[in-house]
């Protein structure tokens, strides 16, 4: 059963403490969320599915609460569950978005957060902006375009259960897991320029910014 989770807020998703939610019922006319994207202050990775330097990052499930008390961390969480939800298969979600740079970065991570708030990560992916449409013709971005995005959160095997909440982590940087975008267009690999970027996040009727969850029919 493909569920489509939606995001909400009043605008202020940020942090953990923020008022994002996360939801089956289908968005309305609401604000968009905003932060402010810096690659020389990237948010920092925390376990997951990392490789080969276990001692620079670490591999695995840890509490992620910390990062989600940053600001440029949108934290999009359920209601305390009714009965056990198990989610096992494909996990992705469709953004709408708009940044003010020429290109950027969008991350995703899905948590299990339990009864007394510990929020385990589960499994997380990014998309490159410029490389939304295609992975060999890259194209770059017109400034505060919404833009549709796929981000692919690989696989995962999961039972959520009665009492915990579902959160959806939305930000533009998850690092050193990942590589900083310099938000500059330039080519990658040799850019020295960094820009600060400013970045929105849609969760409307017309831009329904989700999470499309695989689950198992108890």
């Amino acid at each position: 059963d493909w569920q489509k989770w939606n995001f909400h807020s009043s605008g202020t998703a940020n942090t953990l403490g923020g008022d994002g939610s996360l939801s089956l019922s289908e968005p309305g006319d609401e604000t968009p969320d905003t932060f402010v994207f810096d690659p020389e202050h990237p948010a920092q990775t925390v376990g997951g599915n990392n490789c080969c330097s276990p001692h620079i990052v670490a591999w695995g499930p840890y509490d992620q609460r910390g990062v989600e008390m940053r600001a440029d961390v949108l934290c999009y969480t359920s209601n305390p569950l009714e009965s056990d939800i198990e989610v096992t298969g494909p996990i992705k979600v469709v953004l709408y978005a708009a940044t003010d740079g020429s290109d950027t970065d969008w991350t995703a991570k899905l948590v299990d957060v339990s009864d007394t708030g510990y929020a385990q990560n589960l499994c997380d992916g990014i998309i490159r902006a410029r490389y939304r449409d295609s992975f060999t013709e890259p194209s770059l971005l017109e400034a505060n375009k919404v833009y549709r995005y796929e981000i692919d959160l690989a696989v995962t095997g999961n039972v959520f259960k009665k009492g915990h909440r579902i959160r959806v982590e939305v930000s533009s940087s998850n690092f050193p897991r990942f590589d900083r975008n310099h938000n500059t267009g330039n080519d990658l690999g040799t850019d020295t320029e960094m820009r600060t970027a400013h970045q929105t996040v849609q969760h409307s009727g017309e831009y329904p910014s989700h999470i499309v969850l695989p689950v198992i029919p108890a």
